[in-house]
């Protein structure tokens, strides 16, 4: 500001603005408005709905949220069951808890181990999708998998855990994919509390866990909820679980993104599909609001 006045007028800012507000339009805005007006339509991709497809009012909500077979295989009720397994089992306990662990374990941890383990779990997370999918597929395999021959020395029988297991399958894959978010974010967290604290509770004789309850927790406590937000989110809406199970066997592991998938993309029924992803908006949009709410109810900071 010079004297006071702004240096660019309100005019020569909105257009320094434009190309940002395009790409929103574009890549954002547009696509919700479109989704949003073909979960009113009969759309499909192939058929006579494909060229003239028409306006059907509330139909597909109503299919969406048809109570009397909500909760069967192959429904919304019952992969939106399956969904809050997962992302409780998945994020919640397994990404959240086991970050925090390896975050306070090495938390002053200094040398090569500390650095091995840290690459190790950040590969995880950076290995492509495919790749981590298949490598899991062979961990997992009941005849000649890794995991199966583990068990096996151990005088156990062998398990089938993509067919019997799948959800467990998927929440234990989840989890060893996405900790190293929650690690470097507690990481993170952990480097910003003065030494001085812990040392004078050591004085004081305070346990190891004393020290992480009274200090340590309240201190990161905006991290925690932050971490939970993100993690919930992004859990809620993977599709990568699809590379390892399809979602079967028979729907046992199907998650919403997964059932939106078949029903958009596999019956190439877009109208229906439009409907679970506007449902899908919407209940991100509630967890987004509650998780929110709470950190101000809280009075932390974000």
């Amino acid at each position: 500001m010079t004297g006071g006045a702004p240096i660019l007028s309100r005019r020569t800012g909105f257009f320094f603005l434009l190309p940002s507000l395009g790409f929103v339009s574009l890549f954002i805005l547009f696509p919700f408005v479109w989704v949003f007006y073909l979960s009113f339509t009969n759309q499909t991709l192939t058929g006579v709905t494909a060229i003239q497809s028409r306006l059907v009012g509330l139909a597909n909500y109503h299919r969406l949220l048809d109570f009397e077979t909500w909760m069967t295989s192959g429904q919304f009720g019952n992969a939106l069951r399956i969904s809050a397994q997962f992302v409780v089992g998945s994020a919640l306990i397994g990404q959240a808890l086991l970050g925090l662990a390896i975050a306070w374990a090495f938390y002053r941890w200094r040398g090569a181990f500390r650095e091995i383990v840290y690459t190790l779990v950040i590969l995880a997370w950076i290995i492509p999708d495919v790749v981590v999918a298949f490598t899991w597929m062979a961990f997992l395999d009941r005849d000649r998998g890794t995991l199966n021959a583990i068990l096996q020395l151990l005088r156990l029988a062998p398990v089938d855990w993509l067919i019997q297991q799948p959800v467990l399958s998927i929440i234990i894959f989840n989890t060893w994919r996405g900790t190293a978010f929650s690690m470097l974010l507690f990481s993170s967290a952990l480097a910003t509390i003065p030494p001085s604290y812990l040392e004078s509770a050591e004085v004081a004789g305070a346990s190891g866990w004393q020290k992480f309850r009274d200090i340590i927790l309240p201190l990161i406590r905006s991290h925690i909820l932050t971490d939970i937000i993100l993690i919930t989110l992004w859990t809620f809406n993977t599709f990568t679980p699809f590379l390892i199970t399809g979602g079967g066997p028979a729907f046992k592991s199907e998650l919403v993104s997964i059932y939106t998938f078949r029903i958009a993309f596999q019956f190439f029924e877009f109208g229906r599909g439009g409907a679970i992803a506007v449902a899908m908006m919407l209940i991100n949009l509630v967890l987004a609001l509650t998780y929110l709410t709470i950190l101000r109810r809280q009075g932390v900071r974000t």
